[in-house]
């Protein structure tokens, strides 16, 4: 058997790419010789370089205990320096192997450390690999001890490396520092399946078919097969096997640069000595598409079989969907969608990116549920595989872009980069939500030599998919099939490619806090109008996705001075500003009514007195109603019904409506003080009512937990939203109260305490231990009393190493 520990390529140490999709967290049996063992809690961490940490009789007693994922400094929500995470810690993680591992391989995979990470087993050094966002792995096999203790060691750089992407200038977000996404065991038979890739073919025919690529590792024995089985649920819908031939054959994905024959940095040791085969699925009946709407997905599961016993066997998730930009626009199975989305950073209050798998997910359904979005980028890295597989399952589109942020480095900064197209790849070709693969460094200078191995690289490893590259000048090189742009200005550049896709506008060139006035908040919520007006104008514009989903934390050179960038449709803790609405209200009425006002309900929160009303709402018809408070009488009075304003928004299918009160006072209608109500109609039927209070009056505190069961496996996370508001839910954006919490039972509470209420709302996150039993958060409001909610923790899967 060959192996090779680690390869050196223009002076950078790298580990083995870590191919598979991660599909659970759980423990999996052993399945024809494969066993997935999740190693995330039992870590013991120390936030410094321990010097002599590597050996395995080091000492540790007096390193904190800590669990996977994790941050390696809690922070607040803002106002702190970034140079607090960037520095060099030290994870150690003791475990014996399990029975049944003798004679395997054994492999440890990280699916994300930030940034920097070198691994030593049992005191022998594996390597350093330098990346935060993308997976790595070491193979263990020849330094483990079998019957006795193993000690793994991670020492791990979180400064802003220059040799690293996206570092070397500046940018304006923060990476945070900690082995942030989870780390497991894979132990495997000497020859395995390194990956799969399935993808299908003519999906729009009566018989649709599936290509399964089968890429294997280690030394061939005996007479070897490939069985491939497609799966709806446990029904096996169809079949396939297909003889290995003997004797040793070209990886046509071997680790070359696709350009100049270079060896790259996604050469590895995973043993990359087989052939990719390929399995086809042929003439499939009854197949179901995978739709924004309906986001059918199927399992496909591949057996390694040697002289007729199966030696490995593993499984991927997929759907069966035809994804295709146009001149005519993007098209999903033969059918024009108009794109609409927003960008999204992975990181959260308090932790930075180290958010399991619930927050994650959560994620994907506030864009995907809350604002209708159908389109999410993931600016500028690829994002969590928990996020990726939520995607999937509520019909999310995905354009996943490589790690960076303008500035292009020397030759071995490229090679990186080159290589994290790779790893974004073959980590995620599987999943039917992505759409476009990102291979340019996000607003970068044109770099043709550059940019020609990043799509060579993309299209030689995924031909189903087409690339895009985000630039932000539109006299920028076309290397890609897509013409993708950030294009922040108002009237939008005009098509100049027909495949074209407008990446980002508005964001920081009109950032808004939640606690800004009407004026502003109105702007903000016509500027993401007017875009998506443009876009909807012309076929040619696949759509556009506006900057950004939520506010997130950067560096002191951007944003408002307070560490944050103020550029989301929702807050940091994912809570709704104005805009929010417009985005909400582009969804058919079937789906969901929604009746948005875009601005607090206060006489005097503009310049003069308040005089325009912008809401948001996919109904066909408005009437406003006004409860006088100067009269004793508690009826409503009717002062204006309007339809959407469809002079300004012409081509929207559901554009905003926008009332004039001052227009009210001209023709003699009496506009006095009070409560408002908004009535929505469709095709003459009332079918929705908003109230807003004009009393000023703070009446309720509430306490809005995500969910309220979790798994106490010492990781699992919750959010919980805290708003005061009037009488009617609205929130109070200048209510600003400090909340005390007290919290019972085996959790802990992420987050400040007590915490400030910034315009109205604020949130933290409740963690589950390690123990089974019931967590109680009482959140105490100065005025406005104590809140409760209660969460239940079942007991987690115990981790077999």
């Amino acid at each position: 058997m060959r192996r090779r520990d680690f390869i050196k390529t223009t002076g950078a140490v790298v580990a083995a790419t870590s191919l598979r999709p991660y599909a659970s967290l759980a423990a999996q049996p052993p399945t024809a010789g494969r066993t997935i063992l999740p190693m995330n809690r039992g870590w013991r961490f120390k936030p410094e370089k321990v010097s002599g940490a590597e050996s395995p009789t080091f000492d540790d007693a007096a390193f904190e205990r800590i669990t996977i994922p994790h941050t390696n400094i809690k922070l607040p929500w803002h106002n702190f320096d970034d140079h607090l995470y960037e520095f060099v810690s030290t994870y150690r993680r003791r475990f014996r192997l399990p029975q049944g591992t003798a004679g395997k391989r054994v492999f440890v995979d990280f699916e994300g450390a930030m940034c920097a990470s070198t691994v030593w087993i049992n005191g022998a050094p594996l390597g350093e690999y330098r990346g935060g966002f993308t997976p790595f792995s070491f193979e263990l096999t020849p330094h483990l001890r079998p019957d006795g203790e193993n000690v793994l060691v991670v020492q791990l750089d979180s400064t802003e490396r220059e040799d690293i992407p996206p570092f070397g200038y500046e940018i304006d977000y923060l990476t945070f520092g900690g082995i942030y996404r989870e780390v497991s065991l894979r132990v495997v038979p000497e020859h395995f399946l390194d990956n799969i890739f399935a993808h299908p073919k003519d999906v729009l025919s009566a018989h649709p078919g599936l290509d399964v690529d089968c890429f294997l590792a280690g030394p061939a024995a005996g007479r070897m097969a490939l069985e491939v089985e497609l799966r709806d649920g446990e029904r096996i819908i169809a079949h396939g096997t297909q003889p290995i031939p003997s004797g040793p054959a070209p990886d046509p994905d071997a680790a070359l640069d696709p350009v100049t024959s270079a060896a790259i940095t996604h050469s590895s040791n995973t043993m990359r000595d087989g052939a990719k085969h390929t399995v086809t699925l042929a003439n499939l009946e009854g197949i179901e598409l995978w739709q924004l709407h309906e986001p059918k997905l199927y399992t496909v599961h591949v057996r390694l079989m040697q002289d007729g016993v199966a030696i490995d066997e593993d499984t991927r998730r997929i759907g069966f969907r035809e994804a295709v930009f146009t001149p005519q626009g993007f098209m999903l199975n033969g059918k024009a969608v108009k794109l609409r989305g927003l960008d999204r950073h992975q990181t959260f209050p308090f932790v930075g990116q180290a958010m399991p798998a619930r927050a994650q997910r959560q994620d994907a359904k506030i864009l995907r549920h809350n604002l209708h979005c159908n389109l999410v980028r993931t600016s500028h890295y690829p994002q969590s595989r928990h996020f990726l597989d939520c995607c999937d399952e509520i019909g999310l589109l995905v354009l996943e872009e490589i790690p960076g942020w303008q500035h292009i480095g020397p030759e071995p900064w490229k090679l990186v980069a080159i290589d994290n197209v790779g790893r974004m790849i073959r980590r995620d070709w599987n999943h039917p939500s992505i759409i476009l693969w990102g291979v340019r460094i996000n607003e970068s200078p044109d770099d043709h030599g550059f940019y020609a191995r990043t799509n060579a690289l993309a299209h030689a490893l995924d031909p189903s998919r087409q690339t895009g590259g985000i630039r932000n000048f539109k006299e920028s090189e076309l290397l890609e099939d897509v013409f993708t742009i950030n294009d922040f200005g108002f009237p939008l550049r005009e098509p100049n490619h027909p495949l074209y896709l407008n990446t980002e506008f508005v964001g920081h060139t009109y950032p808004v806090k939640t606690t800004d006035d009407d004026e502003r908040q109105r702007e903000h919520t016509l500027r993401h109008a007017r875009i998506h007006d443009q876009l909807a104008s012309n076929p040619q514009y696949a759509g556009g996705i506006g900057w950004c989903a939520f506010d997130y934390n950067t560096h002191s050179n951007f944003g408002a001075g307070d560490r944050i960038c103020y550029h989301g449709v929702t807050d940091i803790f994912r809570e709704p500003k104005a805009a929010a609405g417009f985005y909400k209200s582009q969804v058919d009425p079937a789906e969901e009514v929604v009746l948005e006002p875009a601005f607090h309900w206060a006489k005097s929160d503009e310049a003069t007195e308040f005089r325009r009303a912008v809401v948001c709402s996919n109904c066909d018809h408005l009437k406003f109603y006004l409860r006088e408070h100067s009269l004793e009488s508690n009826e409503w009075t009717l002062i204006a019904e309007l339809d959407p304003d469809r002079a300004e928004f012409a081509h929207l299918r559901y554009p905003p409506f926008q009332l004039n009160l001052a227009a009210l006072d001209s023709k003699k209608l009496r506009f006095a003080w009070g409560d408002l109500r908004i009535d929505g109609y469709i095709d003459g039927k009332q079918r929705i009512s908003r109230s807003l209070s004009g009393k000023g009056i703070d009446s309720k505190f509430l306490l809005l937990p995500d969910d309220t069961a979790l798994v106490a496996d010492g990781a699992d996370v919750t959010r919980v939203v805290l708003r005061v508001t009037d009488e009617w839910g609205n929130v109070h954006p200048l209510a600003n109260d400090p909340i005390e919490f007290t919290l019972e039972g085996p959790g802990e509470l992420i987050g400040d305490n007590p915490i400030a209420l910034t315009g109205g709302t604020a949130a933290v996150w409740v963690r589950a231990q390690e123990q089974a039993g019931t967590v109680r958060l009482s959140a105490k409001h100065l005025r406005l009393g104590t809140q409760t909610a209660e969460f239940t923790l079942s007991a987690a899967e115990p981790e077999r190493v």
